[in-house]
């Protein structure tokens, strides 16, 4: 299963510079990495990052990470994927800019 992390410009070059990161300061902050799943990422993105340009979405698969991956309650009991340890590089399949189009932020599966 792809989860989904939202980066900052900075952030995201960051963990292409050190092949690491703890995250963003509200990562940090709270002990652990936040991914949202492909149905909560639209909604992390507007209430986390109204307004931000210039972000990245990166996907991962769940099965690399399972072992640091719990699942826990958070917006509306729903559950989100929190990572407990740094983010590495190599955990990312892949990651592109995220787009504002007319109608909002444009996710690649919108296109499809």
């Amino acid at each position: 299963m792809l989860i989904f992390k939202l980066f900052r410009k900075d952030e995201w070059h960051d963990l292409q510079r050190d092949g690491t990161s703890a995250g963003a300061p509200i990562d940090v902050a709270d002990g652990y990495i936040h991914f949202s799943t492909k149905e909560q990422v639209a909604e992390t993105a507007a209430k986390h990052f109204d307004g931000a340009k210039g972000l990245y979405l990166a996907a991962l698969e769940t099965e690399t990470l399972e072992n640091d991956l719990r699942w826990e309650p958070s917006r509306g009991d729903a559950l989100f994927p929190h990572l407990y340890r740094k983010l590495k590089l190599g955990d990312i399949l892949w990651c592109r800019p995220l787009e504002t189009g007319e109608n909002g932020r444009q996710f690649p599966w919108d296109e499809m």
